[in-house]
């Protein structure tokens, strides 16, 4: 998949980013664009897209702020690990996961699967005025 940084920039290898529309549908599209880029490194296709749609499904729910999208980055490192970063407007609304003993409400059950699936996550402030969710995942090395 031939994506671009920034227009006439071609990405780096091992670098997939693009901006997408903070709906159901720009959350559907994240997953979608997540699963060919994965193919196209060969990687295993989960957890790493569960991953993705639980975190776009965040960024769309909880991250929103009307006329401003957000944004997917998958980055490899090698030798295995596959960070993945979605990025909001909304940096005041970090998200806080339910202590393990406590049961999440009717849809807080996103961060505890990522923190299932995740060899680690987190979340950064910005870039400004939003946040970064991130998560990183230990992957087969590419041959």
């Amino acid at each position: 998949m031939d994506q671009r940084i920034a227009p006439g920039v071609p990405a780096p290898p091992g670098l997939f980013s693009v901006p997408l529309s903070a709906t159901r549908r720009g959350a559907r599209l994240a997953r979608l664009l997540a699963t060919e880029q994965l193919r196209s490194w060969e990687l295993p296709l989960d957890p790493a897209r569960l991953v993705v749609a639980e975190l776009a499904a965040n960024a769309v729910l909880h991250g929103r702020v009307a006329g401003r999208g957000f944004r997917l980055t998958l980055r490899l490192d090698p030798p295995s690990v596959l960070r993945i970063e979605v990025a909001d407007t909304r940096g005041d609304r970090l998200p806080v996961p339910a202590p393990a003993a406590e049961e999440p409400g009717e849809s807080g059950y996103g961060l505890l699967l990522v923190g299932e699936l995740a060899d680690r996550w987190g979340v950064r402030c910005g870039p400004v005025p939003g946040k970064t969710v991130w998560a990183e995942l230990h992957v087969p090395p590419r041959r």
